[in-house]
């Protein structure tokens, strides 16, 4: 661990406290670490904090500095979409639900606003319980909630976010939840309304979930589609212009390059993920 990547992760966890009221609320909302142990290292006397402990928190806030070169974000078009959802979700208390395509960012627009004072970002999985969704939302607003039974920890949850100043809520991949999951998401939002903004983040395969649970009248769906606004919002796909933004913010600028790069998001459906791994293979066979 080098002191570069200590001063890194150091500004990277400075950055992640200021989002809470205070540093114990902070290392609340991490796994494996202490109040003790950030005020130890915003510090700057981290001489016994092992190179495992360094590791635990950089993963945690979002320091990317082992990777090399830092990935440059772009405000692409669905970029841009997404932000002014966010914003508008989080100053007027509404509940959006987003869709767009595997891989047109919408993760790197959530991670990006979620570092905003106030903003919680929720990763959903399909193994997830009633139980684990709660536990996680729990920690991620800074509430240690391990031993709690789960009505307990809906109640103090709910609390714990209504204090926050304009908080907004941010589930991304939320159409893995399954249903009985969904159905806690109806409690959480009838403690929530009007105080919390919630944006829901999936691909369009939700619409088609949401379609056949309202065909056949099932448990839960139609409350969720109220509390959506009974719609969606589609992000417009990644273009060309958006491919070869990205590419000269992330070093490549020669025309051909730029076009190698394009032509090949256009054969993968622009999905960003190629498009960062194109961008690697340009630069590796520049070496």
């Amino acid at each position: 661990m080098t002191t570069v990547n200590k001063e890194g992760i150091r500004e990277a966890l400075r950055e992640y406290v200021s989002k809470y009221p205070s540093q114990n609320k902070a290392a609340a909302s991490l796994d494996g670490t202490s109040a003790g142990t950030i005020s130890t290292i915003l510090a700057g006397k981290w001489e016994n904090i092992s190179d495992e402990m360094w590791r635990t928190i950089a993963a945690q806030v979002g320091y990317l500095g082992f990777t090399g070169d830092r990935w440059q974000v772009v405000d692409t078009q669905a970029f841009k979409e997404m932000t002014e959802v966010m914003r508008d979700a989080q100053q007027w208390k509404k509940v959006t639900w987003v869709v767009g395509e595997a891989g047109c960012g919408k993760t790197t627009a959530a991670r990006e606003f979620a570092r905003q004072p106030s903003v919680f970002l929720i990763q959903c999985s399909e193994d997830m319980r009633k139980s684990d969704f709660l536990r996680t939302i729990a920690q991620t607003v800074g509430l240690r909630s391990s031993d709690f039974p789960v009505r307990h920890m809906l109640i103090d949850t709910a609390a714990r976010i209504i204090r926050t100043k304009n908080p907004l809520l941010i589930f991304d991949e939320a159409d893995k939840l399954q249903d009985k999951v969904f159905h806690y998401f109806i409690e959480l939002y009838n403690q929530l309304e009007d105080r919390c903004g919630i944006v829901l983040l999936s691909t369009d395969y939700i619409e088609h979930r949401i379609r056949n649970g309202l065909r056949y009248n099932k448990l839960g769906y139609k409350e969720i589609h109220s509390r959506i606004g009974r719609k969606f919002y589609e992000l417009d796909p990644t273009s060309p212009q958006d491919v070869r933004a990205i590419c000269v913010a992330n070093g490549i600028t020669e025309r051909k390059e730029i076009d190698k790069v394009v032509n090949d998001a256009q054969d993968y459906d622009f999905d960003l993920r190629r498009v960062k791994k194109t961008i690697h293979i340009q630069k590796r066979t520049r070496r």
